[in-house]
């Protein structure tokens, strides 16, 4: 039973921090640390790989009109602002894909329960939400260059407690991007990458290999896709209003109570 409800508290954890800008990465291991887990990196990325997958498909049914409009431009045999929007997402998926591909090892080192790093990158994420917030002209389209930048930051936010949803926001913020056209890009950029990701894991065989118990992640996958539906919603409204301070101080509490409970534990 107690797996049931990890599962549960992971799933609705992992669908409201994936969009609001709070960092699902870190909040997951937060929540593993706070219920002891210590399964090892490789089957914490199962769960973490099923839990995406959730928030994956509900950001296509957020976006599903967004998104057909998106292939009907790409098949187009013109050009437009939907087939340059989709070559923009193209461009922004390079740096994350260079680090999954290349450096996933590392990478997954950082995923051992280390609140010091996780709140480290909690109060990054709130400087960047804080400055956001302030930005003043914002009525740019995802250009080119833009989504290289904004690419990067979403790479660079692979480490927990940096938010990607946070970080790629922000980023376009800051570089003068419209509010509501930077959070319908962020959201729809990480989609293509987490389906490659499952699909690298499903032919290297990560799921086959190992003995999980199917019904924990079923669980967790329900409870994240109903979350990250309502989360995905509530965030771009909330970005349109230029509420992301309340978020940055959320981010400032949450870094600095890690902070201090790692130095506390270790002195």
């Amino acid at each position: 039973m107690s797996e049931i409800v990890e599962a549960i508290v992971l799933g609705i954890v992992q669908g409201l921090t994936e969009f609001l800008p709070v960092s699902s990465s870190g909040h997951i291991e937060i929540v593993n640390f706070l219920f002891g887990n210590d399964a090892t990196g490789e089957e914490n990325l199962t769960m973490t790989i099923i839990l995406h997958a959730a928030t994956a498909i509900s950001t296509l049914l957020v976006f599903r009109k967004d998104i057909l409009n998106i292939l009907k431009g790409v098949f187009s045999s013109t050009w437009n602002d939907d087939k340059k929007f989709a070559v923009a997402i193209i461009i922004s998926m390079i740096p994350a894909a260079i680090i999954g591909l290349f450096f996933e090892d590392i990478v997954e080192q950082f995923f051992t329960q280390n609140l010091l790093l996780v709140g480290i990158m909690l109060l990054i994420t709130a400087a960047l939400l804080y400055l956001a917030d302030r930005a003043k002209d914002t009525t740019k389209s995802v250009g080119f260059k833009h989504a290289v930048i904004i690419g990067i930051a979403q790479a660079v936010a692979t480490l927990p407690g940096l938010s990607r949803s946070g970080s790629t926001i922000a980023t376009s913020v800051l570089l003068g991007v419209d509010r509501s056209k930077a959070a319908r890009f962020s959201f729809l950029m990480v989609v293509p990458l987490i389906l490659g990701k499952m699909a690298k894991d499903a032919l290297d065989g990560d799921f086959s290999s190992q003995k999980l118990n199917a019904l924990p992640l079923i669980v967790g996958f329900v409870a994240a896709l109903m979350t990250g539906y309502v989360a995905c919603t509530w965030m771009i409204n909330l970005v349109k209003k230029s509420q992301l301070t309340y978020f940055s101080v959320y981010c400032v509490i949450v870094g600095l109570i890690a902070i201090f409970s790692t130095l506390i534990m270790n002195s």
